[in-house]
């Protein structure tokens, strides 16, 4: 089924629902949202004559326009190709050409740089800047009916962050969105009508894919007026809207409480804050419960396996009775209800509960595959199962606590070492703020654990202590370096592979 069909659903049925806002101005209902993307889709199938599954690419900040055009590209059947805003303009000619992409959406702010080095793209049928008025032109075309597409068709071809050579093409089907949609309301979340989604994170990659949970219950999609996130306007939207639900990584929820616990804001207005995209430490978000209640839900997925692979819910996180809670808050949850989870050992056998694997997942939200890389296919994806590079351990109950990316072990003296587990201790000084650990080249012991240390006023004895009391003796970081700042990529994640260049 056409992934389109849950717009064209809720247009039906309650056109005149409140569908897009800037702020809290309402620009669209759902019955003009349903007639704009039929009207760009009827442009893209009859003026530029692309065919169903060709792809269109989106360059785009967060704006009003992204859904329309994401909606209009699947209503005719085509393949949208979301990139991360923040890229540069050659790294978006790269994954044009590598998608083959026919057309072009940028937003008025990234064009000046975009425009120049995309003009040499040779699949670019067409390039149009939101809210130009060629933009408008498309909002003049016949409106077209919607386009059917099968389940296993193309929907989304989603690039990976690229942190070690060339960014691959991700082939997520109508069938892995709706699956992924499915687990939201299983797992995740209940929409209400009355509802607002914000889209303070990029809609390129986690938030907007949870567009889909709030199109189908005729929700309200919330722009902000600054187009990303901001602590102070997000309180302000929640207070004014109500009800309010974002995807957040762990970055973000930690300055939303910041900003509560500075100013005394009420929390009142947020629904539900649902985190991922990296670890969230326990200290953090215990942090986070006092300060703002049972409002959080924790979700691990990859874009080879969309926001799908585990949840951890609000009623886990808010259960402080349970004689395991602080282990279970430390994980990410148990599988979701449409996909399996495993931890196995390096030949794909299941290691015992306890024990440290890689984790696999199956299930019909896992890729198609790599977009024109059958190679890499192959590597990740064996026998149904998504062989996703992280380390995890399951517990007696289901739970996955995640150890780190395979990469990040570091193996001294012989014995596997995960980060994590260092800078969960670390973080429980009160003086410091992030740290992020990592390993680098001995002679003797092949690696060393070195970690870098962002906080006031805490000296390296004390941080030695606290690993003294805690963890092995083996484990204790060897070195610690103060820093004002962790390197971090486009979307808030630690680039551990820049602090071993700076070790290097």
């Amino acid at each position: 089924m056409n992934i389109a069909r849950l717009l064209a659903r809720s247009a039906t049925a309650f056109p005149t629902r409140p569908a897009v806002l800037r702020g809290t101005q309402t620009l669209f209902d759902y019955g003009t949202l349903a007639a704009r993307a039929a009207r760009i889709a009827g442009h893209l199938r009859d003026r530029l004559k692309l065919a169903p599954g060709e792809r269109v690419a989106l360059f785009m900040t967060n704006c009003p326009e992204y859904l329309e055009v994401l909606y209009g590209a699947w209503w005719a059947g085509l393949v949208v190709v979301p990139v991360n805003a923040k890229l540069h303009p050659r790294e978006l000619a790269y994954v044009i050409d590598d998608a083959a992409a026919a057309c072009l959406f940028v937003s008025p702010d990234l064009a000046p740089e975009a425009l120049p080095v995309t003009a040499g793209c040779a699949s670019l049928k067409r390039t149009f800047i939101a809210g130009s008025r060629e933009y408008a032109a498309l909002l003049d075309t016949a409106p077209i009916a919607l386009e059917h597409r099968a389940g296993d068709d193309l929907a989304w071809l989603f690039y990976t962050s690229g942190t070690t050579g060339h960014p691959k093409g991700v082939m997520e089907t109508h069938r892995n969105l709706l699956t992924m949609t499915s687990c939201y309301f299983s797992d995740v979340d209940v929409v209400d009508p009355a509802d607002c989604i914000v889209y303070a994170a990029p809609m390129s990659h986690g938030a907007g894919m949870y567009n889909f949970a709030h199109v189908l219950k005729a929700a309200r999609h919330v722009i902000p007026e600054s187009g990303g996130f901001d602590a102070t306007e997000l309180c302000d939207l929640a207070a004014r809207l109500g009800r309010l639900t974002l995807f957040a990584a762990p970055t973000m929820v930690k300055r939303v409480v910041d900003h509560i616990e500075a100013t005394g804001a009420s929390p009142e207005g947020f629904k539900t804050l649902v985190y991922g995209g990296g670890p969230m430490y326990v200290e953090d978000i215990r942090r986070a419960l006092d300060a703002m209640g049972n409002r959080f839900v924790q979700i691990y997925g990859q874009g080879e396996c969309p926001m799908t692979i585990t949840a951890l819910g609000r009623d886990i996180l808010a259960d402080r009775a349970h004689p395991r809670w602080l282990e279970r808050i430390a994980s990410v949850g148990m599988a979701q209800s449409l996909v399996e989870v495993r931890v196995t050992d390096e030949n794909g056998a299941p290691v015992p509960n306890g024990e440290t694997g890689e984790i696999l997942v199956r299930g019909d939200a896992v890729m198609a595959g790599y977009w024109r890389n059958p190679e890499a296919t192959a590597r990740t994806v064996r026998d149904g199962w998504l062989w996703t590079g992280d380390m995890g351990s399951l517990d007696d109950d289901g739970f996955l606590t995640m150890k780190d990316r395979s990469k990040d072990v570091i193996i001294s003296g012989g014995s596997n070492i995960y980060p994590r587990e260092i800078e969960e201790v670390l973080l429980a000084h009160p003086c410091v703020r992030e740290v992020s650990v990592v390993g680098r080249k001995d002679p003797e012991w092949g690696e060393v654990v070195i970690a870098f240390v962002v906080g006031d006023g805490v000296a390296a004895a004390e941080l030695d202590a606290l690993c003294l009391a805690h963890i092995a003796r083996f484990k204790r970081p060897k070195e610690y370096r103060f820093v004002d700042a962790l390197p971090k990529n486009n979307y808030g994640k630690v680039l551990k592979t820049e602090l071993r260049r700076q070790l290097a």
